[in-house]
């Protein structure tokens, strides 16, 4: 596991920050009167291939908008307007000391949603209070103005610290102009600051809010004033546990309120595991609980799978906004790594994040990106982003693969007080470190992990991997108390394993005050300045936890369970398949704890002929 409450990023890879929420669609924005034949012609939006194309005055296309907002002109005014964090736009354009040029929040506008034209920066200048960068732009319209919301990732406040600002302007490419005051101050003491980051603004029942905050101190809300430009800190409410969430954003329907934030590291290249997570209430203070009714304020972290890389080239997709088109579909816009061009030229370690389009569906009650399939890399039928139009996109949800035939030579009931010959052992475990016992194997945690060159390695129990596609699952509950801090980075789990080098994992896993479902991939060799782990979670842990695999080829998919019926669906990562493949189990991370497991079940799996489609 790498990934810890302060991630450290390369100077430029910027941490993520927020989106916001403009439902915009029929009864939002202006209409434009059409004739028969224009209806005829525009009755179907064109389609579009990701990323989006934001093209700069140069002609050439910007590389990166991570953390993307889209806002729909008022009135008369037929533009969407697209806002993304401080970045640079291309490698090609370098400052004084060679380093790519950071843009200031680069604002673009576009008709189709898909082509968008650069329209300049939001803060050619920074505002003088911020001493960092200008992160997470959130673009609401309200009293006559537009109103541009910003985490200040540093300030020249007293003791320093993140916050939020305001600027306002007539239009939605400025000018802009700061309010000279911060909407949210910076918290917590000097030198342990917590992460004010990422605002969302709500409009809910005559009452305004702004959401805030990220993996140092969690996520709270306040209310926001009248004229939008300070909250009121008496009113502030957490929502979300530290250590998991960042980049809210805030969706109303069917009178619930789901709050959707991303997690894991944003810029880890390509082993970058970003992915989107939900939560709903019925009030925009919470609580709010995932479908399994877990909250997103447990140690046990709470959090239903919204969007997570799928095995294409498209990596760490997440920290997003919701659009609604003209014809009722709604759409998430959201950035992503593309894992065979991860990097800026000449500036290894300093990830891209191009934005991503892609329709936002609804089963059971729950959001998911393209009918769960996840995000796109082929042509796919677009938004229909002006009046007259319409979509072709129509959903067809996804049939998950499900294990079949059990291979019984592969799985084990640990029923015997010994274990079967299947299993082989990768540097044998401590004398009396393991047992067998009423139907487990219990296995004290190793104060070891797999990460050469550290020391000591940990021992892993493995067997050949079956050939071709399969499903791997076992029940797992590792004994940390359910919350606190701290037992990093305890964990038990699967493994598929090539060897120490290169392997995933999916554990039940202890993070900081949390306890989460991580699915990491180590990765040898890589080349220099590139990460060789990257790590996303998935589902909540119970006090026991079900965890699945499942091999379609190269891609091998985590879900998590709690009760081994109602699967959560995670990310894929790809790993080359070689004759030495194993699968196994882990049980490492630190000393004190054990994980017990009630079996491992190899079965066949049947993939449905439309899938991944």
């Amino acid at each position: 596991m790498r990934w810890s409450r302060k991630i450290v990023l390369p100077m430029l890879a910027l941490a993520t920050a927020a989106s916001g929420i403009v439902a915009a669609g029929p009864t939002s924005a202006g209409t434009v009167a059409t004739t028969g034949k224009q209806q005829s012609q525009q009755r179907y939006a064109p389609s579009y291939t990701n990323p989006l194309k934001l093209r700069l005055p140069s002609g050439a296309l910007a590389e990166s908008c991570a953390d993307p907002d889209v806002l729909r002109g008022q009135g008369a005014d037929r533009h969407w307007y697209l806002y993304c964090t401080t970045d640079a736009l291309t490698a090609s354009e370098v400052g004084p000391t060679g380093s790519p040029v950071l843009h200031n929040v680069p604002m673009f506008k576009s008709l189709d949603l898909i082509n968008w034209t650069y329209q300049g920066d939001a803060f050619p200048t920074k505002p003088a209070w911020v001493t960092g960068f200008v992160w997470a732009p959130e673009v609401v319209y309200r009293n006559g103005k537009y109103m541009l919301y910003f985490g200040a990732s540093d300030t020249s406040l007293p003791g320093g610290g993140s916050a939020i600002g305001v600027a306002t302007s007539n239009s939605p490419t400025g000018p802009w102009t700061d309010s000279g005051q911060q909407v949210v101050e910076p918290q917590g003491a000097p030198g342990s600051r917590r992460w004010i980051f990422d605002p969302e603004v709500l409009d809910a029942n005559g009452v305004s809010y702004l959401y805030f905050g990220s993996y140092f101190g969690g996520i709270s809300v306040r209310r926001l004033s009248a004229d939008g430009l300070s909250t009121d800190p008496a009113s502030q409410t957490q929502v979300a546990i530290d250590n998991r969430y960042e980049g809210t954003h805030i969706l109303k329907r069917d009178g619930w309120y789901y709050l959707l934030a991303s997690a894991t590291n944003c810029c880890a290249g390509p082993l970058t595991g970003y992915s989107v997570f939900a939560g709903r209430s019925r009030s925009p203070l919470g609580p709010f609980v995932d479908r399994h009714g877990v909250s997103l304020l447990a140690g046990r972290v709470g959090g239903t799978p919204v969007v997570a890389q799928n095995g294409n080239r498209w990596v760490g997709v997440g920290h997003h906004t919701v659009i609604t088109d003209f014809d009722g579909q709604q759409w998430m816009v959201y950035h992503a790594v593309d894992r065979n061009d991860p990097y800026y030229a000449d500036e290894v370690g300093y990830t891209k994040r191009p934005a991503l389009i892609d329709p936002l569906d609804w089963r059971h009650g729950w959001p998911t990106v393209r009918a769960g399939r996840g995000p796109s890399d082929s042509p796919m039928p677009g938004p229909a982003a002006q009046p007259g139009q319409r979509t072709a996109y129509k959903p067809r949800f996804v049939h998950e693969p499900h294990p079949t035939r059990l291979y019984k030579s592969l799985s084990d009931e640990f029923r015997s007080d010994t274990l079967s010959k299947q299993w082989t052992w990768i540097r044998p475990p401590a004398a009396g470190s393991y047992r067998l016992d009423s139907g487990q194997l219990r296995w004290q945690t190793q104060a070891a992990d797999i990460h050469p060159p550290a020391t000591p390695l940990a021992s892993v129990l493995t067997q050949p991997a079956p050939k071709g596609n399969y499903v791997v699952e076992t029940k797992v509950r590792v004994t940390t108390p359910p919350e606190g801090c701290c037992f990093n980075y305890v964990q038990g789990g699967l493994v598929i394993y090539n060897d120490d080098a290169n392997y995933l994992k999916l554990t039940s896993a202890s993070i900081w005050n949390t306890r989460q479902t991580e699915f990491g991939k180590q990765m040898t060799p890589v080349a220099e300045g590139y990460p060789s782990y990257g790590n996303a979670v998935v589902g909540p842990v119970g006090t026991t936890t079900y965890l699945r695999i499942v091999r379609i080829g190269e891609r091998y998919t985590a879900y998590t369970s709690l009760d081994g019926k109602r699967w959560d669906k995670g990310a894929t990562w790809t790993q080359a398949n070689s004759p030495n493949t194993k699968i196994g189990l882990v049980s490492m991370g630190g000393a004190g704890f054990s994980s017990n497991f009630d079996y491992v079940r190899v079965s066949a799996v049947h993939v449905h002929p439309h899938w991944d489609d």
